[in-house]
Protein backbone atom coordinates (compact mmCIF):
# COMPACT_ATOMS: atom_id res chain seq x y z
CA UNK A 1 0.00 0.00 0.00
CA UNK A 2 1.47 3.20 -0.81
CA UNK A 3 0.77 7.20 0.30
CA UNK A 4 -0.69 9.23 -1.76
CA UNK A 5 0.66 12.70 -1.86
CA UNK A 6 -0.60 15.89 -2.01
CA UNK A 7 -1.38 15.78 -5.76
CA UNK A 8 -3.35 12.58 -5.94
CA UNK A 9 -4.71 13.57 -2.37
CA UNK A 10 -6.34 16.73 -4.51
CA UNK A 11 -6.78 14.30 -7.47
CA UNK A 12 -4.90 16.72 -10.04
CA UNK A 13 -1.61 16.12 -12.29
CA UNK A 14 1.72 17.65 -10.89
CA UNK A 15 1.19 19.84 -14.08
CA UNK A 16 -2.17 21.66 -12.77
CA UNK A 17 -2.29 25.39 -12.64
CA UNK A 18 -3.82 27.18 -9.38
CA UNK A 19 -7.09 27.47 -10.87
CA UNK A 20 -7.16 23.46 -11.00
CA UNK A 21 -5.82 22.65 -7.96
CA UNK A 22 -8.24 25.34 -5.74
CA UNK A 23 -11.32 23.84 -8.49
CA UNK A 24 -10.42 20.41 -7.26
CA UNK A 25 -9.46 21.38 -3.83
CA UNK A 26 -13.44 23.21 -3.52
CA UNK A 27 -14.85 20.36 -5.38
CA UNK A 28 -13.72 17.21 -2.99
CA UNK A 29 -14.23 19.52 0.53
CA UNK A 30 -17.97 19.69 -0.46
CA UNK A 31 -17.29 15.81 -1.19
CA UNK A 32 -16.44 14.82 1.96
CA UNK A 33 -17.51 17.54 4.34
CA UNK A 34 -20.08 16.83 6.76
CA UNK A 35 -22.95 19.60 6.04
CA UNK A 36 -22.26 19.32 2.70
CA UNK A 37 -22.58 15.53 2.25
CA UNK A 38 -23.35 13.60 4.92
CA UNK A 39 -22.96 9.65 3.12
CA UNK A 40 -19.55 10.54 2.14
CA UNK A 41 -18.09 13.03 5.31
CA UNK A 42 -14.97 12.34 6.03
CA UNK A 43 -12.81 14.64 8.45
CA UNK A 44 -9.59 12.52 8.00
CA UNK A 45 -9.79 13.16 3.90
CA UNK A 46 -10.65 16.83 5.03
CA UNK A 47 -7.97 17.49 7.02
CA UNK A 48 -5.55 15.60 4.33
CA UNK A 49 -6.90 18.08 1.62
CA UNK A 50 -6.45 20.78 3.89
CA UNK A 51 -2.71 19.72 4.46
CA UNK A 52 -1.96 18.92 1.10
CA UNK A 53 -3.90 22.56 -0.07
CA UNK A 54 -2.29 24.62 2.46
CA UNK A 55 1.01 23.55 0.23
CA UNK A 56 -0.09 23.00 -3.35
CA UNK A 57 -1.39 26.58 -3.31
CA UNK A 58 1.41 28.45 -2.08
CA UNK A 59 3.74 28.89 -5.11
CA UNK A 60 7.15 28.75 -2.97
CA UNK A 61 5.94 25.80 -0.65
CA UNK A 62 4.89 23.95 -4.24
CA UNK A 63 8.09 24.02 -5.38
CA UNK A 64 10.08 22.90 -2.41
CA UNK A 65 7.56 20.15 -2.11
CA UNK A 66 8.21 19.31 -6.04
CA UNK A 67 12.00 19.15 -4.84
CA UNK A 68 11.45 17.17 -2.30
CA UNK A 69 9.60 14.20 -4.01
CA UNK A 70 12.23 14.55 -6.62
CA UNK A 71 15.15 14.09 -4.34
CA UNK A 72 13.28 11.29 -2.76
CA UNK A 73 12.22 9.39 -5.88
CA UNK A 74 14.99 6.61 -5.26
CA UNK A 75 14.52 5.98 -1.74
CA UNK A 76 10.66 5.94 -1.06
CA UNK A 77 10.30 2.74 -2.85
CA UNK A 78 12.56 1.05 -0.01
CA UNK A 79 10.56 2.71 2.75
CA UNK A 80 7.63 0.45 4.51
CA UNK A 81 4.01 1.75 4.24
CA UNK A 82 4.56 3.02 7.94
CA UNK A 83 7.36 5.10 7.29
CA UNK A 84 6.03 6.42 4.20
CA UNK A 85 2.82 7.57 6.20
CA UNK A 86 5.38 8.66 9.33
CA UNK A 87 7.15 10.67 6.85
CA UNK A 88 3.87 12.04 5.11
CA UNK A 89 2.35 13.74 8.44
CA UNK A 90 5.55 15.11 9.21
CA UNK A 91 6.38 16.73 6.20
CA UNK A 92 2.24 17.95 6.31
CA UNK A 93 3.02 19.40 9.87
CA UNK A 94 6.39 21.32 8.44
CA UNK A 95 5.00 22.52 5.98
CA UNK A 96 2.93 24.74 7.99
CA UNK A 97 5.85 26.38 9.37
CA UNK A 98 8.30 28.52 7.05
CA UNK A 99 11.83 28.26 7.51
CA UNK A 100 12.14 31.27 9.26
CA UNK A 101 9.29 30.47 11.75
CA UNK A 102 11.85 27.21 12.56
CA UNK A 103 14.56 29.21 13.25
CA UNK A 104 12.35 31.15 15.62
CA UNK A 105 11.43 28.01 17.71
CA UNK A 106 14.76 27.05 17.62
CA UNK A 107 16.11 29.83 19.85
CA UNK A 108 12.95 30.78 21.80
CA UNK A 109 14.23 30.76 25.29
CA UNK A 110 13.06 32.28 28.75
CA UNK A 111 11.67 35.53 28.89
CA UNK A 112 12.10 36.01 25.60
CA UNK A 113 9.68 33.51 24.13
CA UNK A 114 6.67 34.98 26.60
CA UNK A 115 7.81 38.58 24.88
CA UNK A 116 7.50 37.35 21.37
CA UNK A 117 4.53 35.35 22.44
CA UNK A 118 2.47 38.47 23.66
CA UNK A 119 3.82 40.49 20.49
CA UNK A 120 2.29 38.19 18.60
CA UNK A 121 -1.24 37.74 20.07
CA UNK A 122 -1.18 41.86 19.89
CA UNK A 123 0.40 42.51 16.61
CA UNK A 124 -0.63 39.61 14.31
CA UNK A 125 -4.08 37.69 15.96
CA UNK A 126 -6.12 40.46 17.24
CA UNK A 127 -5.79 42.85 14.47
CA UNK A 128 -6.37 39.36 12.13
CA UNK A 129 -9.50 38.49 14.48
CA UNK A 130 -10.89 42.35 14.44
CA UNK A 131 -10.70 41.82 10.33
CA UNK A 132 -12.48 39.03 10.26
CA UNK A 133 -15.19 40.33 11.94
CA UNK A 134 -15.68 43.18 9.15
CA UNK A 135 -15.65 40.36 6.51
CA UNK A 136 -17.96 37.80 8.16
CA UNK A 137 -20.28 39.95 10.26
CA UNK A 138 -22.19 42.01 7.61
CA UNK A 139 -22.68 38.68 5.14
CA UNK A 140 -26.45 37.92 5.96
CA UNK A 141 -27.40 41.22 6.00
CA UNK A 142 -25.65 42.23 2.55
CA UNK A 143 -27.10 38.85 1.51
CA UNK A 144 -30.83 40.30 2.75
CA UNK A 145 -30.32 43.28 0.90
CA UNK A 146 -29.34 41.49 -2.03
CA UNK A 147 -32.41 39.39 -2.53
CA UNK A 148 -34.94 42.02 -2.10
CA UNK A 149 -33.95 42.24 -5.83
CA UNK A 150 -30.87 40.75 -7.47
CA UNK A 151 -31.13 42.40 -10.71
CA UNK A 152 -31.64 45.94 -9.45
CA UNK A 153 -28.35 47.93 -10.03
CA UNK A 154 -28.52 50.05 -6.90
CA UNK A 155 -28.26 46.69 -4.97
CA UNK A 156 -25.67 45.13 -6.63
CA UNK A 157 -23.56 48.08 -6.90
CA UNK A 158 -23.77 48.37 -2.79
CA UNK A 159 -23.07 44.28 -2.45
CA UNK A 160 -20.09 44.26 -5.21
CA UNK A 161 -18.77 47.31 -3.12
CA UNK A 162 -19.03 44.81 0.23
CA UNK A 163 -16.62 42.40 -1.90
CA UNK A 164 -14.13 44.78 -2.42
CA UNK A 165 -14.03 45.94 0.91
CA UNK A 166 -14.48 42.30 2.25
CA UNK A 167 -11.05 41.77 -0.24
CA UNK A 168 -9.43 44.85 1.28
CA UNK A 169 -10.04 43.38 4.88
CA UNK A 170 -8.48 40.13 3.47
CA UNK A 171 -4.99 41.35 1.84
CA UNK A 172 -4.71 43.25 5.67
CA UNK A 173 -5.66 40.26 7.42
CA UNK A 174 -2.92 38.23 5.25
CA UNK A 175 -0.37 40.91 5.45
CA UNK A 176 -0.71 41.15 8.80
CA UNK A 177 -0.63 36.62 9.13
CA UNK A 178 2.83 36.70 7.75
CA UNK A 179 4.26 39.72 9.41
CA UNK A 180 5.56 37.75 12.29
CA UNK A 181 6.13 33.80 12.64
CA UNK A 182 3.88 32.07 14.84
CA UNK A 183 5.22 30.75 18.43
CA UNK A 184 5.07 27.44 18.74
CA UNK A 185 2.60 27.43 21.23
CA UNK A 186 0.00 29.41 19.03
CA UNK A 187 0.79 27.06 16.02
CA UNK A 188 -2.87 25.20 16.24
CA UNK A 189 -4.28 28.92 16.65
CA UNK A 190 -2.38 29.93 13.59
CA UNK A 191 -3.07 27.29 11.53
CA UNK A 192 -6.97 27.83 12.41
CA UNK A 193 -6.31 31.08 11.39
CA UNK A 194 -4.58 30.38 8.02
CA UNK A 195 -7.33 28.09 6.97
CA UNK A 196 -10.06 30.33 7.62
CA UNK A 197 -8.35 32.78 5.49
CA UNK A 198 -8.14 30.60 2.70
CA UNK A 199 -11.61 29.90 2.79
CA UNK A 200 -12.90 33.40 3.42
CA UNK A 201 -10.91 34.02 -0.06
CA UNK A 202 -12.54 31.23 -2.28
CA UNK A 203 -15.55 32.56 -0.73
CA UNK A 204 -15.69 36.12 -2.11
CA UNK A 205 -14.11 34.64 -5.43
CA UNK A 206 -18.11 32.51 -5.19
CA UNK A 207 -19.56 35.81 -4.19
CA UNK A 208 -17.45 37.62 -7.41
CA UNK A 209 -19.08 34.43 -9.93
CA UNK A 210 -22.15 35.41 -8.23
CA UNK A 211 -22.44 38.88 -8.92
CA UNK A 212 -21.36 38.36 -12.07
CA UNK A 213 -24.01 35.66 -13.17
CA UNK A 214 -26.51 35.16 -10.18
CA UNK A 215 -25.70 31.36 -10.40
CA UNK A 216 -27.09 30.34 -6.95
CA UNK A 217 -24.87 27.98 -6.68
CA UNK A 218 -21.79 30.16 -6.03
CA UNK A 219 -24.10 32.21 -3.72
CA UNK A 220 -24.29 28.60 -1.39
CA UNK A 221 -20.91 27.87 -1.78
CA UNK A 222 -19.56 31.27 -0.79
CA UNK A 223 -22.12 31.12 2.33
CA UNK A 224 -20.41 27.15 3.01
CA UNK A 225 -17.05 28.83 2.81
CA UNK A 226 -18.10 31.94 5.42
CA UNK A 227 -19.82 28.94 7.63
CA UNK A 228 -16.15 27.11 7.73
CA UNK A 229 -14.05 29.91 7.80
CA UNK A 230 -16.54 31.53 10.71
CA UNK A 231 -16.16 27.66 12.75
CA UNK A 232 -11.98 28.07 12.36
CA UNK A 233 -12.49 31.30 14.25
CA UNK A 234 -14.66 30.37 16.59
CA UNK A 235 -12.08 27.03 17.19
CA UNK A 236 -9.29 29.87 17.48
CA UNK A 237 -11.14 32.47 19.80
CA UNK A 238 -11.68 29.48 21.94
CA UNK A 239 -8.00 27.43 22.34
CA UNK A 240 -6.57 31.12 22.93
CA UNK A 241 -8.75 32.02 25.76
CA UNK A 242 -8.32 28.10 26.86
CA UNK A 243 -4.61 28.26 26.59
CA UNK A 244 -3.37 31.76 27.24
CA UNK A 245 -3.75 34.07 29.91
CA UNK A 246 -3.46 37.75 28.58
Amino acid sequence: MTTSNHYEVLQVNPTATQAEIKQSYRRLVKLFHPDSNKETSSHEQIVRLNAAYEVLSDPQLRQSYDKQIYNSKQTINRESSFEKRSYSYSYDFRSTQTARTQQYQRRQTGQDAELELKQWIERVYKPVNQMLSQILNPLKTQIDYLSADPFDDELLAAFQSYINTCRNFLNQAQERFRSLPNPSPVAGIAAHLYYCLNHIGDGIEELEFYSLNYDERHLHTAQELFRMAADLRREAQAALKKNMKF
